[in-house]
C-alpha cells in the first residue's frame, strides 16, 4: 500500500519505491531506500512528516504515494 495510507504513529518497512529515476534518486538521497523502516509522525493536508534513520523528513502527497510499504 502507498505510504499515504499508513496511519500516524506506525512504523512500516519500505517495500518498493516507484517513479522515474530522478524521483528515486531524490528519495534515496533522503534515506528512503527499500528495506528501511519509516514512521509517519504527522499528516496535514496530505503532506507528511516522516521519521527515517533518526531524521525527520517532510514530503508532499505526490512523493509519498510513490513509496510502497
Amino acid at each position: 500500500m502507498p505510504l499515504t495510507y499508513c496511519p500516524t504513529g506506525h512504523t512500516m518497512p519500505i517495500r518498493k519505491i516507484g517513479g522515474k529515476d530522478d524521483v528515486k534518486r531524490f528519495l534515496n538521497s533522503l534515506g528512503l531506500v527499500e528495506g528501511e523502516s519509516v514512521t509517519v509522525i504527522s499528516e496535514l493536508g496530505g503532506n507528511m512528516i516522516l521519521n527515517v534513520k533518526d531524521t525527520r523528513i517532510a514530503l508532499d502527497k505526490t512523493l509519498a504515494q510513490r513509496i510502497m510499504v
